[in-house]
């Protein structure tokens, strides 16, 4: 495989000293179908790359018991309309894999994927071309005895958001009770992704129909990963405190994702997509806590360990629940002498420190990467959220195997119907300024659903940190829940107060969740 088809692949995965003086500072260290159960346990799959079959398979294996789904990450999209069998499932590891699979009452779901944007724009616009993709793809799962198709299209253009709803709406009907996965890009609410900078007149504007996708996919999963720097809001709270954040997926982010997402698709088919890999970048540090970050490359935790060895530091937690640590290279390949290895807070403190004082800039490398308990989190998260379960990228043989002993017995374990909110006790009284109780905590919950209607986007109040307490920030997102529905507007009776006109709609939308 070239390099270039590698890159476009692993995209989808795909992003210490304190410094005495610049020459020793170097420690940086539709209704579902037929297949979709109503109701059912926490779900638990995971995409295993072609390029990687036969760590894949072997590591997986003993572990099927633990799994709902897997999927062989082996079919691409080829210029002509028809697919590639890059992993040849006929053949072994496949084979006897797949069959033990099957043995297991596991799923076995391969994908489909590709990434060009013009490619998926010559065939899903041209009606013949997208039903002869349609059958064939159909045909091939009744032919192979698969127990459905995974659709990873990604880089699609916005104006073939209908075609690519039309392309679902017809597989679906092709299926008859095969499941239809879909795998769907994150989408970061627009507050957080462009805060503190003029939003885009286009910010708005996508190319996948939730609602459709909700109408046509029996599963969808969310790929809440890659995140690096999109949540401005994220990003700025950590600069403002000089600590290193490029995380390949945040909890905090994650759930924003999540909360927004699950207004147009169901909760009970949402799967979160959880990363095992991380990345490396060059970190360039300027005056004022300004952190460029450039990655360099996506890597397995077998990749990072050996270097934080190497220079002698100690890879530790972010506030982000994933690892991570910094180093500078050298030719030798060795650190100079150094006091102790230190916290990369305390290395990105210093490198702040040094380029104030003398004007100028330093640049590190940064390595950031999830282990088994950033895993437990999102774990954790979807049971929270009330969603379906987890889709884990990738299955590789290459991740934290304490992953395992995370996933065990999870899969058997019944789904939360709640969603984010923490009760779903209706609200019966009227709320104002000043008010407190569990029952201002639930409005908190319930208005940061929406991105139109949140109480903050960062700190108290913001998605995660609910108080009890009903301040100014409440008070507002009332007034946009009430502008929102018609219920009030500035100089009305009631504008800013949870009265019964305002409960009612609260507590229909409570029902929903």
């Amino acid at each position: 495989m070239s390099n270039a088809v590698r890159q476009t692949i692993y995209m989808h995965m795909i992003g210490r000293c304190v410094a005495l003086t610049a020459l020793v500072f170097l420690g940086l260290p539709f209704t579902a179908s037929a297949a979709t159960p109503s109701s059912g346990g926490f779900e638990v799959s995971g995409w295993i790359p072609y390029w990687r079959a036969a760590t894949g398979t072997i590591d997986v294996l003993p572990h099927l018991d633990d799994l709902t789904e897997v999927n062989p990450f082996v079919y691409t999209l080829k210029n002509d309309g028809t697919l590639s069998d890059n992993g040849n499932l006929d053949e072994e590891p496949w084979k006897s894999f797949i069959a033990a699979a099957r043995a297991k009452k596991v799923r076995v779901i391969p994908t489909v994927m590709t990434g060009n944007g013009a490619l998926l724009h010559k065939i899903l616009s041209d009606t013949a071309s997208r039903i002869a993709l349609e059958d064939r793809i159909a045909d091939l799962v009744k032919e192979k005895g698969f127990d459905g198709i995974e659709i990873d299209f990604e880089g699609k253009y916005a104006a073939d958001k209908d075609y690519f709803s039309t392309f679902l709406k017809g597989l679906y009907q092709r299926m008859g009770n095969k499941w239809v996965m879909c795998d769907i890009e994150a989408r970061t609410p627009i507050g957080s992704r462009y805060y503190g900078t003029d939003t885009p007149p286009d910010a708005g504007i996508y190319a996948n129909d939730l609602v459709e996708i909700n109408k046509y996919c029996d599963r969808v999963k969310i790929m809440a990963y890659d995140q690096q720097g999109i949540d401005l809001a994220l990003s700025a709270a950590a600069a403002s405190s000089s600590q290193l954040y490029a995380p390949v997926a945040d909890p905090l982010w994650v759930e924003k994702v999540v909360n927004l997402m699950a207004r147009d698709i169901d909760r009970s088919k949402i799967l979160i997509g959880v990363p095992t890999y991380g990345y490396e970048y060059d970190v360039t540090v300027y005056a004022g806590s300004d952190y460029v970050y450039k990655i360099l490359w996506t890597f397995n935790p077998g990749y990072a360990l050996p270097i934080a060895a190497q220079y002698g530091v100690m890879p530790q937690r972010n506030t982000a629940g994933e690892i991570h640590f910094t180093y500078t290279p050298t030719d030798s390949g060795t650190a100079p002498v150094v006091a102790a290895p230190m916290s990369a807070l305390l290395a990105a403190t210093a490198a702040s420190l040094y380029a104030d004082s003398y004007n100028s800039h330093l640049t590190f490398r940064l390595m950031d990467w999830p282990d088994a308990a950033s895993i437990a989190q999102k774990v954790a998260l979807a049971k929270k959220l009330g969603v379906r379960g987890i889709a884990i990228f990738k299955l590789d043989g290459g991740q934290d195997p304490n992953m395992w002993g995370v996933l065990k017995g999870v899969a058997s374990q019944p789904v939360a119907t709640s969603g984010s909110v923490s009760s779903a006790s209706a609200f019966t009284r009227g709320l104002d300024f000043g008010a407190t109780g569990d029952d201002v905590r639930r409005l908190q919950e319930l208005l940061n659903t929406d991105t139109d209607t949140l109480v903050a986007e960062s700190g108290a109040g913001s998605p995660g940190r609910e108080t009890s307490y009903f301040g100014p920030a409440t008070t507002h997102a009332v007034e946009k829940f009430q502008i929102k529905y018609g219920i009030a507007k500035a100089g009305n009776p009631g504008y800013g107060y949870v009265g019964p006109k305002t409960r009612a709609k609260l507590n229909q939308q409570l029902a929903g969740l």
